[in-house]
């Protein structure tokens, strides 16, 4: 894994349609649903989202009495680490939990399933592969290009983040009595924001924004497809614009790219 310690590596969707959800991402960003093919390990209904060039996300369905325990369908995130067992002890011991210990996938790497501690699930992982992840880009589309927390206490999560990951606040824009809209940044270079949890908010949680070539076509695509648009399309620095929604099985999604009309 040649990508940094700290950097996003993967993005995967936990679902109760997968057919379905793959249908609907590939009408909005045109990704393509395969069966990974790993060369001794049986096949077990995860797929992988493709451009076409490379796999940038990964699609299971839910696991059996998720609903039961409150978890719906929704994206997670992967941060990948040098050291899974040592990454996962040092977010133990920062007031973190752990909902799956640190295991081998074989022919792909190392993971565990944590969660910081406000509460917010996520993954750390060191891939297998010589080749570096591309699957945060915020150059090509299709490719996740912004990766936002929401939190009810955001100072307390950049301190934990920072020290978990080397993550640095690199500016912030002003929210109003909301608080601050803090940039998130690793050696220089920007990986998303964190932001107050707004008060009409679920609840305190990751949200991605994949890269689109025109912003106008992927919400009719959204609204085609069976997904709801809740915020957008808006205007942020960069001439560009977002949308935030959810797709027919309810997972929240949000979408970045530019306005070609």
């Amino acid at each position: 894994m040649p990508n940094p310690h700290g950097v996003f590596i993967w993005y995967e969707l936990l679902t109760s349609d997968p057919q379905a959800a793959a249908s609907f991402y590939g009408a909005v960003l045109g990704w393509k649903a395969k069966v990974p093919e790993i060369p001794g390990v049986p096949e077990t209904g995860y797929r992988l989202f493709s451009t076409g060039e490379t796999e940038v996300a990964g699609l299971m369905a839910l696991p059996p009495g998720a609903a039961e325990q409150g978890m719906g369908p929704g994206w997670l995130g992967y941060v990948g680490v040098e050291d899974v067992d040592a990454a996962a002890a040092a977010i133990l011991a920062a007031g973190g939990a752990q909902h799956m210990p640190p295991t081998d996938i074989p022919g792909v790497g190392r993971f565990a399933f944590l969660a910081d501690p406000q509460g917010v699930p996520f993954y750390v992982m060191r891939g297998a592969s010589p080749q570096a992840s591309t699957a945060f880009d915020r150059t090509r589309p299709g490719h996740c290009h912004w990766n936002e927390l929401t939190a009810p206490d955001p100072v307390a999560a950049l301190a934990f983040y920072g020290k978990q990951f080397g993550w640095e606040r690199q500016g912030a824009m002003p929210m109003g009595s909301l608080g601050e809209y803090q940039f998130i940044a690793l050696q220089g270079k920007v990986l998303g924001a964190i932001m107050p949890k707004l008060p009409d908010s679920p609840r305190a949680a990751w949200n991605f924004y994949f890269g689109v070539a025109d912003i106008d076509a992927a919400a009719k695509a959204v609204t085609g497809a069976g997904g709801t648009i809740h915020h957008g399309p808006e205007e942020v620095p960069g001439e560009l614009f977002i949308i935030v929604g959810s797709d027919p099985q309810g997972a929240a999604f949000g979408l970045v790219g530019p306005r070609r009309a």
